[in-house]
């Protein structure tokens, strides 16, 4: 059978697409089987039009269609049919909870940091020093405790813990060097908790507190998951009790990149195995040409492109200069700071650009102002910074993330000239719009271009990158990177940009 789907282009018209062999064999094992279906959709290969072929073809039911973020919740929405209910797994899990709290949910992102500034403001001279020193990464080490499901002992004994309290702190090792690191992070916890019951919560609770802590899951006889290799702990808890009928989950198991913020280990065969799910692939990228495709294909070898697709070209620089940098283009690096050097270069050259998703952009005007008085000089700020830097690796706590954020202050401090000048140049770069976007390899996942520029290659594997995991996905930043193309790519290096 051929099936076909009415879509409308950007500019309004219709089109009728034809489902692929691919998509053909997917839909014909949906309408012959009860098969869960776990889609393994590589970059660009259509996997929400394979959504709405689902969606068109099976019989009319009630379907929840689950996103990880609003924006991909309201294009699935707008995409899908009127009986399929589109959402983020926040928003599932805020109405959860709603109905277990006593009191009408209040939305408070700051919680936790108002939590632990509380905390710090009760302890003695030396304990604050030490508070407000890994202030940041106590922020980090209570996000990760609730993406892995972990709760403090002596709590909560009804609620669910999806990891016991040694296996959670010796997986963070990495960001919590000592027990008063784990004092704060269980007291912060444990009034996060309270709290969430009273009816205050964050972002992390919405999920957290609805997973572990109880409340009646909606029921659908057909469930979708978009996203599948980013599911952390606690998503995988929420679909366990989502499930009932059927599970059809799609994702790209090399771009899988958010290892460091919880995502499940190998999370799509571990959620294929779980679920007994019949696994199948949409290898045919409709989003990248020839050129581009051949060169991922070192990566994923099975990676095809359209029979139609350009040629495009994969071009590496050996020199480059602003004027190369078409609009509309994007610069994209596996680390912030060559990014922000880069981006001040252009702004000298009358070129208009964003620094997108630099959400670390406060916190390093934050750490910039802590270094001393604006008066310092260049070189007094420089030797501040290498401090800053020594301190924080002392304590072994992030060492790429800490080497990064010091090159990135550096790089104000450079252009500034002193630290006010930095304070200043940091406040207002962040503010910049114009046509050329520029951003890390994390940020630009679920984006495309035109033209990608993709600036220091050979920062893929980071160093910092030591277990076969942690390397495995630098490797699957760099197939995200380079996969955003939809004309052409070009490999350039900072050293060679022409700064005159």
């Amino acid at each position: 059978m051929t099936y076909t789907l009415e879509t409308k282009n950007e500019d309004g018209t219709v089109r009728v697409l034809t489902a692929t062999e691919e998509q053909t064999a997917i839909i014909d094992r949906a309408l012959t089987t009860k098969d869960s279906l776990m889609l393994n959709a590589l970059a660009g290969a259509a996997k929400t039009s394979t959504l709405q072929f689902l969606c068109k073809y099976l019989p009319v039911q009630p379907i929840l269609c689950l996103a990880f973020n609003k924006r991909i919740a309201e294009e699935m929405a707008a995409r899908l049919p009127g009986h399929v209910k589109c959402q983020t797994l926040n928003s599932l899990g805020h109405g959860v909870w709603a109905k277990v709290s006593a009191r009408k949910l209040v939305l408070d992102s700051k919680k936790s940091y108002r939590l632990l500034t509380a905390a710090t403001a009760k302890l003695n001279r030396r304990e604050k020093e030490l508070a407000y020193d890994s202030f940041a990464g106590t922020l980090r080490l209570i996000t990760r405790a609730k993406i892995n499901g972990y709760i403090p002992d002596g709590i909560m004994s009804h609620a669910k813990r999806l990891i016991t309290t040694d296996q959670f702190w010796e997986n963070a090792n990495e960001d919590c060097d000592d027990e008063f690191d784990r004092f704060l992070v269980d007291e912060i916890l444990t009034e996060a908790i309270k709290e969430s019951y009273a009816g205050t919560i964050d972002f992390d609770d919405q999920i957290y507190m609805s997973a572990l802590f109880g409340g009646a899951f909606p029921q659908f006889p057909l469930v979708m998951v978009d996203e599948a290799q980013d599911l952390s702990p606690l998503n995988l808890e929420m679909l366990r009790k989502l499930f009932t009928g059927r599970l059809i989950a799609v994702g790209d198991p090399w771009q899988s990149i958010y290892g460091f913020r919880g995502a499940v280990s190998n999370g799509m065969r571990a959620i294929a195995d779980e679920f007994s799910m019949t696994q199948m692939t949409l290898s045919v990228s409709f989003r990248c040409p020839k050129a581009v495709v051949r060169r991922a294909q070192q990566r994923v070898p099975h990676f095809r492109y359209a029979d139609w697709a350009a040629e495009g070209e994969v071009i590496e620089m050996p020199k480059w200069a602003a004027t190369d940098i078409p609009d509309g283009a994007a610069i994209i690096c596996r680390n912030n700071a060559p990014l922000l050097k880069l981006a001040f270069s252009l702004i000298m050259h009358s070129r208009g650009i964003e620094l997108r998703g630099f959400d670390i952009g406060p916190s390093l005007v934050k750490a910039l102002r802590k270094l001393g008085p604006p008066t310092m000089t260049k070189s007094e700020a420089y030797l501040a910074i290498d401090k800053w830097e020594e301190e924080k690796l002392a304590r072994k706590k992030g060492e790429s993330a800490t080497r990064d954020r010091a090159e990135c202050l550096r790089v104000f401090v450079d252009c500034g000239g002193s630290l006010a000048g930095a304070i200043t140049h940091a406040e207002t770069i962040f503010r910049e719009r114009g046509p050329i976007q520029l951003l890390s390899g994390h940020k630009s996942k679920g984006l495309e271009w035109d033209n990608v520029f993709h600036l220091d290659p050979w920062r893929i594997p980071s160093p910092y990158a030591k277990s076969e995991e942690s390397i495995t996905q630098e490797l699957n930043v760099k197939y995200v990177i380079e996969t955003r193309a939809k004309r052409n790519l070009f490999l350039v290096t900072a050293e060679s940009f022409d700064a005159a």
